[in-house]
């Protein structure tokens, strides 16, 4: 029996209400447990939009769900917390499915780098090779003075909106707040 691998968290949704608002009851992402099923999903996509990079999210279960990348990482999870999210490009190589690029890119979850283990049993227990880290990392903090999320570039942890310094520790646990 498959366990989770030790995470320090789940990221809820913390983006606008809104976008919240659009998720559909029971309508979520395309669960891939094998090559198999990221092979017919992949096929059933737009000629496109199968060269795009796509959404996804590691489900509490560590299942790992994808959507079109036009998809909202809270749509993909059916509002569910998760235990990452973010975006991933595949490529076969040698009759085998790879991950090329992997990020925690989700301004909806937030999640921390710390999340990678999650990411990585999921595409293991899929049969998906992958880089063994994410290829495009994001911190993110939110200001606990104005509490807007931020992207931290460059180790330069101040408040893009009001130049409050950020937290060093990951901090995104709350919905947006108004300001």
């Amino acid at each position: 029996m498959w366990h989770a691998p030790c995470v320090k968290w789940h990221y809820d949704y913390v983006g606008p209400a809104e976008i919240r608002g659009q998720v559909r009851v029971g309508v979520r992402g395309a669960a891939i447990t094998s090559s198999g099923d990221l092979e017919a999903w992949l096929g059933g996509l737009p000629s496109g939009e199968r060269e795009e990079p796509c959404t996804f999210v590691i489900e509490l279960d560590g299942t790992l769900m994808l959507a079109s990348r036009h998809s909202e990482h809270v749509a993909c999870a059916a509002g569910e917390p998760v235990l990452s999210a973010g975006e991933v490009a595949f490529v076969r190589e040698g009759g085998r499915w790879l991950v090329s690029e992997v990020s925690n890119q989700s301004t909806g979850c937030c999640p921390d780098v710390t999340s990678w283990p999650a990411v990585e049993s999921a595409l293991e227990r899929a049969g998906l090779g992958h880089p063994g880290t994410f290829t495009h990392p994001m911190v993110f903090r939110r200001c606990t003075a104005c509490h807007q999320r931020n992207i931290v570039k460059d180790d330069f942890y101040v408040c893009a909106v009001c130049e409050a310094p950020l937290p060093r520790a990951w901090n995104v646990n709350q919905p947006d707040e108004p300001v």
